[in-house]
């Protein structure tokens, strides 16, 4: 546990994604607002339907406004309200958002439906680019703001059951890549993403094999695989004033899962078959 020590005291943002309690954006929004912070909540108007967000609204004193992130009106009216609420320009956004029909469906790989496809192309990725596009027209973010997005090391490695996720993914921290470029030098606002851990939340476990992966993570990592919690401290730090050098990069918080090639407990395992 950590203390909170009012890090984000004055800052505003807007978080996508929050559904429940096990959802990482929910978990940033709980520290986000220990650590001083005011901020509105967005999702999808279905997602909010399935989800608690108005619990988590009442908790952290914040306002909720439903957005289709795959429309460019629902966020010219998000940033717009946004700002009118939270009394000007912002200071961070988090893109907590991700969707694959094809592996919703359990439609392998090599037999996608493209049509599928683009609908969670759209939603996993390019949603993430029209977040931006609308906040740098509307000039919504304040100098030295920040901009995350959660990612998956899926974007660099095969993991076959994370089918089409995983090239959203790749497209995902491309976008961060090309937009912080514009976005730093033109509004020194930085963009990045978090590469996180594979972590119980209700769009991890929907992937097939999820718990089975899952714990060959933890046992590979030599520190473990990184909690929902942990990861909401880490996007703290990259919304607080701490980290206002650091863009465009693509930032494993992983328990040291991505430079491991092997650790002794999974050796453990084919030593005990000979």
């Amino acid at each position: 546990m950590t203390m909170a020590n009012n890090i984000l005291k004055g800052k505003k943002g807007i978080i996508f994604g929050a559904l429940n309690k096990d959802s990482i954006a929910w978990k940033v929004a709980e520290k986000c607002h220990e650590e001083g912070a005011e901020f509105v909540l967005t999702n999808a108007p279905i997602a909010m339907r399935m989800g608690e967000i108005n619990e988590l609204a009442e908790k952290t004193g914040s306002q909720i406004i439903p957005a289709d992130a795959t429309s460019m009106e629902d966020l010219e009216n998000l940033i717009d309200q946004s700002m009118e609420i939270l009394g000007g320009k912002i200071d961070f956004i988090l893109h907590a958002i991700g969707m694959s029909v094809n592996v919703r469906k359990n439609r392998a790989y090599p037999d996608l439906n493209y049509d599928w496809l683009e609908k969670g192309w759209d939603v996993s990725a390019v949603s993430f680019h029209k977040v931006m596009q609308v906040a740098y027209k509307k000039d919504a973010i304040n100098e030295w703001g920040s901009i995350m997005a959660l990612s998956y090391i899926a974007a660099q490695r095969v993991f076959p059951d994370y089918n089409d996720m995983a090239d959203n993914k790749a497209y995902l921290e491309s976008i961060a890549r090309s937009f912080g470029y514009y976005f730093g030098k033109e509004k020194n606002v930085r963009v990045n993403t978090i590469s996180q851990s594979p972590t119980m939340t209700t769009a991890g476990s929907g992937v097939k094999g999820f718990k089975a992966f899952f714990n060959y993570a933890d046992k590979t990592s030599p520190l473990g695989n990184a909690s929902a919690e942990d990861c909401a401290n880490y996007c703290v730090m990259f919304f607080s004033d701490y980290t206002r050098m650091v863009t465009m990069q693509n930032l494993y918080h992983d328990g040291g899962f991505s430079t491991t090639g092997v650790s002794n407990e999974i050796m453990d395992i084919f030593l005990d078959d000979e």
